[in-house]
């Protein structure tokens, strides 16, 4: 155990120090109130397992300069995993974030739990081989999926486009290979954490969109992620809207967002008129092409999403609206259309200092945000408090 007896232990400690800021041990007694020997243990413990490290010499007042000690984000690693209806990404970060090793491949996630985990399995194993990090380096997992999930529990609820998956045990099913805490959550959740940290460090209120197959969006309000009291907060998708009246969607019922503005339903209208693709890249290449339906086609889907982040907007305030997934690589057009509904519609006040923008994380939002979400599990004083026993 990291943790020692007297109340204050390393794993304590250790959060005045995981912002990477380097400190003296005289800082870390004035931030903590203990005695200057007691931080002295309780640093040699962190150096001991190699969660902080000397860092060079802070400037003297007189005297030898004193040490500073930081965390040393190369002592262990984390798995974000980001995986999506027809695709996995999943990479090996350190505790500071920064990617290692990263892997993209097809994956179909109706294929069920038991054969997308097992390849997930299968994947961490390969990057930690191709990172020469053995497995016990690994301190926790990030998943992102694509469907609404209890994050508690880590089991997908209902998901509609996941079948097979509704109540499945994930993190049971990665503990029989990983014996670290296993984090699960919506994707668009994550992606929400990683377009924050890597696009817009500053803004408190933010609402990430994606826009694929599906249509979720995740909430930073007041700096923290919003999930909700049972964790489907964000789920839009399903949100009914007026031009989707008699259109039958996945989840059973009529005129839901998603059933009209998602990928495959405007590949399908697409496809009604004679163009031949079937896939989401196909669709923008399409749209960049300059093909007319086509940018009319994603032009209204960005009209019918605008109708609902209108209503977000009048009840959560944001600052920015970033709009990501497969789909929003169409460009301004899809981004076109959400802009003249949202801003036509708002109030004044509420759209004059509003950005809706494309997705500055881009398509490593998703496993940024499972790494942090992992990080903050592996480096909390539970987390912490295993490293070592």
């Amino acid at each position: 155990m990291v943790k020692i007896a007297g109340g204050f232990g390393a794993s304590e400690l250790f959060q005045f120090l995981r912002d990477g800021e380097p400190r003296t041990r005289a800082e870390l007694a004035q931030l903590t109130g203990l005695a200057r020997s007691t931080i002295s243990l309780r640093i040699d413990e962190l150096l001991e397992h190699g969660l902080v490290t000397p860092v060079g010499e802070a400037v003297s007042t007189g005297g030898r300069p004193p040490a500073q000690i930081a965390l040393n984000p190369g002592a262990r690693v984390v798995v974000a995993a980001d995986l999506g209806a027809t695709h996995g990404r999943v990479a090996i970060t350190d505790l500071s974030g920064t990617v290692l090793r990263s892997v993209f491949e097809d994956l179909v996630i109706d294929n069920g739990p038991e054969v997308v985990l097992d390849w997930l399995v299968l994947t961490i194993n390969r990057l930690m081989v191709e990172c020469d990090r053995p497995i016990s380096d690994l301190v926790a997992v990030g998943i992102g999926l694509p469907g609404p999930v209890e994050h508690e529990s880590g089991r997908p609820t209902n998901p509609p486009i996941m079948p097979g998956w509704d109540g499945y045990d994930v993190p049971a099913h990665m503990r029989r290979t990983f014996s670290v805490p296993i984090l699960v959550d919506n994707d668009v959740n994550i992606m929400a954490l990683g377009e924050r940290a890597m696009g817009w460090p500053d803004a408190d209120n933010i609402i990430f969109v994606k826009v694929s197959t599906g249509i979720g969006l995740g909430i930073i309000g007041g700096g923290v992620l919003q999930r909700g009291a049972q964790g489907i907060a964000g789920d839009i998708g399903h949100v009914k809207i007026p031009r989707g009246a008699g259109v039958v969607c996945k989840c059973g019922n009529e005129g839901c967002l998603e059933a009209i503005a998602g990928s495959p339903a405007i590949i399908a209208d697409l496809r009604g008129i004679g163009r031949d693709i079937t896939t989401v890249a196909e669709l923008v290449a399409l749209v960049k092409s300059g093909d007319t339906s086509a940018i009319q086609a994603v032009r209204q889907a960005g009209r019918d999403i605008g109708e609902v982040l209108t209503v977000c907007v009048s009840i959560i305030n944001p600052s920015v609206i970033t709009i990501g997934g497969a789909l929003a690589q169409a460009g301004e057009h899809i981004i076109a259309g959400v802009r003249e509904v949202v801003y036509s519609r708002s109030t004044p006040f509420a759209a004059e200092h509003l950005s809706i923008v494309q997705s500055r994380a881009g398509e490593m939002a998703g496993v940024a945000g499972a790494s942090i979400m992992a990080i903050e599990r592996a480096l909390s004083p539970e987390g912490i408090e295993g490293i070592g026993a």
